[in-house]
């Protein structure tokens, strides 16, 4: 298929996003672009979130998960284990987390350690928010921009720089009015066209290898790639961790990340918003299972079809495909036109989910916790809207910059320097909230907690660097987000204090 009418399906899909987007930012103001005016739909909510939640790295890097030579943590279904944490991390959520969001009626989920601690401890977790997000979304970005380029737009002599430039701004014209007003409708529609595009491909490929589901299983099976449970202990990718691992990842990455648990506080009322969580952890448990299998289809398929192994690589024609190229390869090189079609529909869908989401929070959250915008008193709706705008503006090029840092370092699986990333920039928020609600101490509230949080991670990485030497062996994997935590955790211990206070008023469990 010509790199011109993948290009114009892609034009097409934008230009019903804008439609959306006109007609759901009528009327909107600035409670409309943050919280949606506590008016959403459960429903919506839930669906939406799953488009997310799984995003490009989903879309693309799981299904090249699936080989035992496509990464170091992860050898067959072994990322199930990691879902089976997210699922449990997810009712953490709906039933200790939710409830304290909704008693305290915050439009920032991070207003929350104003209450508990004080004034440096709220900015401290607001900053690593932004850090966090920004970091995670725009190496999302990355993914899926790069797959468009290399598949679409190289052959059209238009460069990686202007691609990202193009894609940021369609996704400014359509969130920078609305916001979470717009984004749950849109979500919804973009989860809708990923799942489809999942499900079809799945289809598509069994009915080419004359497989059902239960006779993939088995051929999958006979390769060990259906192998989920890694028994090593000394293992990155042993599955005690990685199941305890995922569960804190959700925690952190959902319940403390305001992108996530605005849409979650956005609607009518806790009940409604705890069914959006447990039928969201449900339904992502299963999506994912179809991702791997979908990986391992895709190897069997791309088998019969002249690759083949090269030690740690699979080689087709002189590429080597694991990974993050298995997937689009298949997809716009040996399917047929209309399944290209949807792959490319169902992956730019997979991308504006997360990254809409995260500039509509992050401005969300640099307005509202660093900017004080809600307590501007002196500032009218007029002016608090420029200034949003601005912020809006401003994070747009950020991202611009950090795309363009991820494309000069390189990444043949991204998935795994997500995980990474999160679980150095994620652990101070995991022990900022974690002693807030586990504890009812106080702390010494000042440039000391901040310095911590810094430090934590500092530590945490020099651990993990040389955990096989001091550890006889131990390598530290996705369990890095919870030492992080846990150092962050007794760093403030260490400032704390038993004083009563006003703010043990706060009932946090």
């Amino acid at each position: 298929m010509s790199a011109q009418t993948l290009l114009f399906f892609v034009i097409g899909y934008f230009a019903l996003l804008l439609t959306v987007a006109w007609f759901t930012s009528r009327n909107s103001n600035n409670d409309s672009f943050f919280i949606g005016n506590r008016k959403s739909n459960w429903m919506l909510v839930a669906f939406g979130m799953i488009g997310t939640s799984l995003s490009g790295v989903t879309f693309v890097s799981v299904p090249g998960t699936t080989g035992d030579f496509a990464g170091e943590a992860f050898k067959g279904f072994g990322y199930f284990q990691v879902v089976i944490g997210y699922f449990l991390g997810y009712f953490v959520i709906a039933y200790v987390l939710l409830p304290l969001y909704y008693r305290l009626q915050l439009t920032s989920i991070y207003d929350f350690l104003k209450q508990r601690f004080g004034f440096f401890s709220y900015k401290t977790g607001s900053l690593f928010f932004l850090i966090s997000r920004t970091i995670g979304a725009t190496a999302r970005l990355y993914l899926v921009i790069n797959v468009l380029q290399l598949f679409i737009l190289d052959r059209m002599g238009i460069s990686f720089t202007t691609t990202t430039f193009i894609i940021l701004v369609m996704i400014l014209l359509y969130t920078f009015e609305g916001g979470v007003k717009t984004i749950v409708y849109t979500d919804t529609l973009q989860t809708t066209f990923m799942l489809v595009g999942l499900i079809v491909c799945v289809t598509y490929i069994l009915a080419h290898l004359h497989l059902n589901i239960g006779t993939a299983l088995d051929s999958l099976s006979l390769k060990g790639y259906t192998n989920v449970f890694d028994m090593n202990p000394s293992s990155k990718g042993y599955f005690i961790k990685q199941i305890i691992g995922g569960a804190f990842i959700a925690i952190a990455m959902t319940g403390l990340d305001q992108e996530m648990m605005q849409k979650n506080i956005s609607v009518k009322n806790l009940k409604d918003s705890q069914k959006n969580m447990i039928t969201f952890s449900s339904v992502i448990v299963l999506v994912n299972f179809l991702f791997l299998l979908l990986g391992g289809l895709l190897y069997l398929y791309i088998l019969q079809n002249g690759a083949v192994y090269d030690g740690h690589q699979l080689m087709l024609n002189g590429t080597n495909v694991i990974g993050d190229d298995l997937f689009p390869t298949v997809a716009l090189q040996f399917l047929p036109q209309a399944i290209s079609i949807i792959f490319i529909i169902g992956l730019i869908s997979a991308l504006f989910p997360s990254a809409d989401g995260a500039l509509t929070a992050l401005t969300s959250s640099f307005c509202i916790d660093l900017l004080g915008l809600k307590r501007r008193e002196n500032w009218d709706e007029k002016k608090r809207k420029k200034i949003r705008l601005i912020v809006h503006f401003s994070f747009t090029i950020i991202f611009f910059i950090c795309i363009m840092v991820f494309k000069a370092i390189d990444n043949k699986s991204i998935i795994y320097v997500i995980l990474d990333l999160a679980g150095y920039t994620y652990g101070p928020l995991l022990g900022l909230f974690a002693f807030g609600i586990l504890t009812k101490r106080q702390i010494k509230d000042g440039f000391q907690v901040t310095i911590i949080c810094l430090v934590a991670p500092v530590v945490t990485y020099l651990l993990r660097h040389y955990s096989a030497d001091i550890f006889w062996g131990y390598q530290i994997g996705i369990e890095l987000l919870i030492i992080n935590g846990l150092l962050t955790f007794l760093g403030l211990y260490a400032i704390s204090h038993t004083k009563q206070s006003r703010k043990e008023s706060i009932q946090v469990v």
